[in-house]
Parts: structure tokens; sequence; C-alpha cells
């Protein structure tokens, strides 16, 4: 093969076409059309988590109600509400006791939001039986301790320190539209009903590319008015089962995870399904991403 013959990198042109934050792990997200960008991904991205009495994470997983729950943020607030529930108002700035939590392999310190939190997620996720009055607080809200330094894995940030909340490991989850259009052309061709984005809960979602070549792009660059903003895509995104949780109803159905199994298995990961890419930040903190920017990259082959 001679030099001319060589392949040759294709660059990537992609605009943001949606932006999403999750103050709660877990909890239903909140669409943005500008997201400010810290050093832990999006500003009050998982800075909140559900603990359990022994101060475990708790997820969809094990409670698909908490897709129901809905914040809502505000200046100095975040306003959360839920069937059947009084809304809930979190202070951003006010915390009550320390605490230590666990959430995956880490163990973290974190501030406790206090009883009545406490109350309206124990109501919520585990109701009292009628007629009972409920005894104990089986889950508690617990605010990330800005002073705690909780890392991805550095095997999969080459040696990058990425700093995370209650993230489940990593600042920044990137999804194309493509990728949802080819899965929701599978889907509706198996007879089964097209889902929405909402289901992967991405931060950040691209339009413009082809399908899932998010799976191949270097590093993400961004120009924003106040300066260049440059994320790294690090490791495709293993999916559980919260896909196939409806965040609509909590109702679940195993139809994404079962078409996902079909075409989505990743060598690279001991076959686990994947979508979309998990990224770190490397440039960028304190600017602002919005709808419309663009983005632009170089693709890996293979």
């Amino acid at each position: 093969m001679t030099l001319n013959d060589s392949p040759t990198t294709p660059d990537l042109q992609a605009t943001i076409a949606r932006l999403f934050v999750y103050p709660i792990k877990s909890c239903a997200g909140v669409e943005l059309r500008e997201a400010l960008i810290t050093e832990t991904g999006f500003d009050l991205d998982r800075a909140w988590m559900v603990v359990d009495e022994q101060g475990v994470f708790v997820t969809q997983r094990e409670l698909p109600r908490m897709a129901l729950i809905r914040p809502q943020i505000k200046t100095d607030e975040v306003v959360l509400r839920a069937p059947g529930m009084l809304a809930l108002h979190l202070q951003i700035d006010t915390v009550e006791h320390a605490t230590r939590v666990e959430v995956w392999d880490d163990t973290v310190n974190a501030f406790d939001m206090g009883p009545l939190a406490a109350q309206w997620f124990s109501d919520f996720l585990s109701p009292a039986p009628p007629g009972q009055i409920r005894l104990s607080q089986p889950y508690r809200l617990v605010r990330f301790d800005p002073e705690q330094r909780r890392l991805s894995k550095l095997a999969w940030t080459a040696g990058v320190e990425a700093p995370n909340q209650f993230s489940d490991g990593f600042p920044l989850l990137v999804i194309s539209t493509a990728s949802l259009e080819g899965l929701n052309k599978r889907l509706l061709a198996a007879g089964r009903q097209a889902v929405g984005i909402e289901r992967f809960r991405p931060n950040i979602v691209l339009s413009g590319m082809d399908e899932h070549d998010e799976d191949r792009a270097g590093d993400l660059h961004i120009t924003t008015d106040e300066g260049a903003v440059q994320l790294r895509p690090v490791k495709p995104c293993p999916r559980c089962p919260i896909p196939n949780i409806d965040p609509l109803t909590a109702l679940c159905s195993a139809d994404v995870g079962d078409t996902l199994q079909a075409y989505r298995q990743n060598p690279h990961l001991g076959g686990a399904v994947t979508f979309g890419v998990n990224a770190i930040v490397v440039d960028g903190v304190d600017r602002l991403l919005r709808l419309g920017q663009r983005v632009s990259a170089s693709l890996r082959f293979g």
C-alpha cells in the first residue's frame, strides 16, 4: 500500500440536540437549553442520592417508582413532585448532618437532607399499608460532599483523574439521535413500540452523525461563547435493566433489552449490551453547553 492509498480518519460533525441533568440519582431528568460544565459533569448532576437504612444507594433497578419523581431546578432550590405527593422543596445550599454512604464499590462522605426528605421518599417509594402508621423511614436522601473526591476508573480514563458525584462511574453520557432511531426501527419492525431517549438517561444528545458513531469518536471539541470545551469518550456504556422501564408509567417491559441484546453485544466488555458512551471532561470547566452548538471529532476505526 502506498502512502496515497492509506485510509484517512474521517471527521465527525454533529450538533447538540438535547441536554439533560439528573439532580437525584435514578429519578427523572431535567431537560435544559444550556448546561454548566463542572469537573464532575453538569452542574447538579447526581448531586443527591436515595439510600436505604444501611446507607446503600437504591435505584430504579429495585424501585421503578423512582422514575416518577420529577425534579424542577429553580434559582436556589430543587422542587420534587411525584404522583399523590405534595411537592418537596430542597434548598440547593442547605444540608443537615454529615454521613457516610455507599455507591457501587465506593464509600463516600455525604450530607443527610433531614427527616422531612426521608419521610417524603419513604412514603412514596415504600408506602405504609392502609390504616397503619410508618414506624421507620426505610429511605433517606443524601447530598454529595463537595470535598469528597470520587474518581472514574483510571483504567478507562488512561490515568486521567475524572471526578464524579453519585453517577454510576463517569461524569457524562453521550448518545446520538441516530442510535435511538436505529433502535426504534428495530422495535417497530418487530411490532413493538418506539421509545424515547429518556430511557437511556443521557446528558448530551448529538444529531447529524451516523448510528453509534459516538462509540468510535475521539475527543469531542465544542466551541462555546466562553471558550473551547473538550470531552473525551472513554467507555461504551453497559446497559442495566433501567431502559426497560417506561419513564412515564414506571412499568417494565423486556422489549428494549431483548432488542438491544440482538445487535448491541460488545465483545470488548465481555458481551455486555452497550448503548451510548461515557465521557470525561478534559477542558471547559465553568463553560456552558447550549443547544445547537457544533461538535467535531475524529473517528477511530475498529
